[in-house]
């Protein structure tokens, strides 16, 4: 009972803090973590021990199959080179650095340990990237790269992580043989994307096969721990394992759910990632006392150590990507297709490597016996990581956009571009209802003309721009009035007994289903 009241009152507290940072225009995720940083000072404020396994099984995959769902694939694929070098290179090259520099001030601790912390804090978030990202409006191939380095460097360095426990149990710090970690990257690797083909193929055959809106969003809820599951039985990445599935599926998701399905799965991933985020943001703030409660280290030394590792965090990636981003445009096939941008871009890219919670349930998972190593230090220089990084990069990410000045995606690009496919497609529309039309009253057949006209000409007035109202806009103003009254005729005639609860809620559901569309149509 205890356990459900404190969930119940993280979830209104999260609920709370993120409709506070949209009140005061600030990014949720860094308003929560320092609302859980207070509240974790007060005596009588639950204490709350993060489990890893809750993190890494519980809570992401279900995080990263809602990202990998909305992520387009074109767009994926397009970007796959910047997104590997950052998702597999960046965290392989700051795990190294990390590494050195950790041995370097703490010598008695066998290099590999202190890979494994390198490997902790190597990857930006996947929530805190997205979140962030999204929310301060960066140029959309900015956005696509920082989501495809979140969705696939949990996987490289949750790797790492387990070849460098391994070498550090195994003889405190002794290299491994090449074929051991050859064979730990091939499983997890390979065996995840197996893995995950598989789980397209299973769980887009009952997709397809499934009708009821409730059994769709029920299927898709099971989908991604299901893929866990079954990577982790062949010691293959989960990471690797959801993403793909997600990805895919996500692809096909037109094709599989029926429109019905497709709005109540949308509906029911949104409520489910701003939950699961606010949870996540507000327990890293609240784990303060838990991570600071064993430090027995000298303060100059702690303030040190951890100075030199945020450094360290920091710097790595913008000294890979500078690199990373223009020696490749030295070969002229790369040039071509893909021709240098401008330093603004990297600058950006580099200031959001904002860490979060992956980061921290590693850090738990860090051994407790076998090797020799400060292990409450370990996880105070993750921590202090997660902290800074969020707070401060997080914080002064909209700062650092604005000041550059990054070119935004075009509107009236996107809004020329799907005018002429919607013309396109108004068209289809056009021929198929010309072919079925002697199978329909004349009147029914008008009624789906005008429809489409309508639809059309929308497509081409957010073209217009301007303050001036459009036909579309006064046409949703007028008929968001007209609704309004035939609720209130409707809740009238419940509240005098004229007809049943059950009639008005059908009345309601067609009402609100007519007055959702009109703000689809003037967004």
């Amino acid at each position: 009972m205890e356990a459900v009241f404190d969930v119940v009152v993280f979830l209104a507290i999260a609920t709370v803090g993120a409709a506070l940072a949209r009140r005061l225009g600030l990014l949720a995720p860094i308003l929560l973590v320092v609302l859980g940083l207070a509240l974790s000072f007060l005596p009588f404020f639950p204490q709350v021990r993060l489990d890893p396994d809750l993190v890494l099984v519980g809570i992401l995959p279900p995080l990263l199959y809602v990202a990998a769902l909305e992520t387009s694939v074109p767009a994926f694929r397009h970007n796959l080179r910047p997104i590997l070098l950052l998702a597999v290179g960046l965290v392989l090259f700051t795990a190294f650095a990390v590494g050195i520099v950790v041995h370097l001030l703490l010598p008695a601790a066998p290099f590999a340990i202190c890979l494994a912390l390198g490997a902790v804090v190597a990857p930006p978030d996947a929530v805190a990237a997205t979140a962030v990202a999204r929310r301060i409006g960066l140029p959309r191939r900015l956005v696509t790269i920082l989501e495809g380095e979140s969705l696939i460097n949990d996987a490289t360095a949750l790797v790492l992580l387990r070849v460098a426990l391994v070498a550090a149990a195994a003889a405190a710090g002794s290299s491994l043989s090449v074929r051991y970690v050859a064979k730990e990257v091939v499983v997890a690797t390979g065996g995840g994307i197996l893995v995950g083909a598989l789980g397209v193929v299973v769980f887009g055959f009952l997709h397809k096969r499934i009708s009821d809106p409730l059994l769709d969003n029920a299927l898709s809820l099971i989908i991604p721990f299901a893929v866990v599951f079954a990577a982790e039985e062949i010691h293959a990445s989960g990471v690797v394992a959801v993403v793909v599935t997600g990805l895919a599926l996500g692809h096909k998701l037109p094709q599989l759910l029926s429109a019905a399905s497709r709005l109540q799965v949308g509906a029911f991933w949104r409520l489910t990632r701003f939950l699961l985020e606010g949870l996540v943001f507000l327990l890293v703030g609240l784990q303060l006392p838990e991570v600071v409660r064993d430090l027995n280290e000298p303060p100059g030394f702690l303030a040190g150590i951890t100075v030199a590792v945020l450094l360290t965090v920091f710097l790595a990636r913008f000294v890979w990507l500078f690199p990373a981003t223009y020696l490749a445009r030295l070969v002229p096939r790369v040039r071509q297709r893909d021709p240098a941008p401008r330093a603004k871009f990297p600058i950006v890219i580099g200031w959001a490597g904002m860490r979060g919670v992956v980061t921290l349930a590693a850090a738990l998972a860090l051994p407790v016996r076998g090797v020799s190593y400060p292990r409450p230090l370990f996880i105070w220089l993750a921590f202090a990581v997660i902290v800074v990084t969020l707070v401060g990069q997080g914080a002064t990410l909209p700062l650092v956009a604005r000041k550059l000045k990054l070119p935004p995606d075009d509107p009236v690009q996107d809004a020329l571009s799907a005018a002429g496919v919607q013309q396109q497609a108004s068209r289809a529309a056009q021929d198929r209802l010309d072919a079925l039309a002697e199978s329909a009253p004349a009147a029914v057949v008008d009624r789906l003309r005008r429809v489409l006209e309508n639809r059309t000409n929308l497509a081409w007035e957010r073209l217009g721009g301007g303050d001036r109202e459009t036909p579309s806009q006064a046409y949703g103003r007028l008929r968001q009035e007209m609704i309004d009254a035939e609720r209130e005729v409707f809740r009238a005639a419940r509240d005098s007994g004229r007809i049943p609860e059950e009639v008005l809620v059908r009345a309601y559901r067609d009402l609100d289903l007519e007055e959702s569309l009109l703000k689809r149509e003037d967004d």
